[in-house]
């Protein structure tokens, strides 16, 4: 079993930025692929980032490019979700996965085990 935390989300204005944090515990952090989802009211969860073991290799959604970077510390067991530029359109509940092996980033079924979510609403 793999445990994820969420933390980092909150309120900021149009064009601010947030750090949202994927705390693991419990197998090897670095044995699991790292995706970020979110899902807006109304709406289905849907692929933001993710990447891969090492770090080296990054995934964007379109929409997020540019303005997020993703990052792992494997040291500290830790993924974190750099947001720059946020536009209103990016609140949602935002979430992290974890996934040891990985065909399709933007699959969510592909994910194994799931935070609870960290919101983030960004006021226009």
């Amino acid at each position: 079993q793999v445990q994820l935390v969420e933390s980092g989300g909150g309120l900021v204005q149009a064009g601010g930025s947030l750090r949202l944090s994927c705390a693991a515990s419990g197998r090897t952090f670095s044995d699991y692929r790292i995706g970020w989802f979110r899902q807006a009211p109304g709406k289905d969860r849907e692929f933001v980032s993710a990447i891969n073991l090492t770090g080296e290799g990054r995934s964007y959604t379109d929409s997020v490019k540019g303005r997020f970077t993703i990052s792992r510390d494997n040291a500290k067991n830790t993924a974190y979700l750099q947001m720059s530029s946020l536009k209103a359109e990016d609140t949602a509940v935002y979430y992290c996965a974890a996934a040891r092996i990985l065909h399709t980033v933007i699959s969510s079924t592909e994910y194994d085990y799931w935070g609870k979510g960290t919101q983030v609403t960004v006021s226009s």
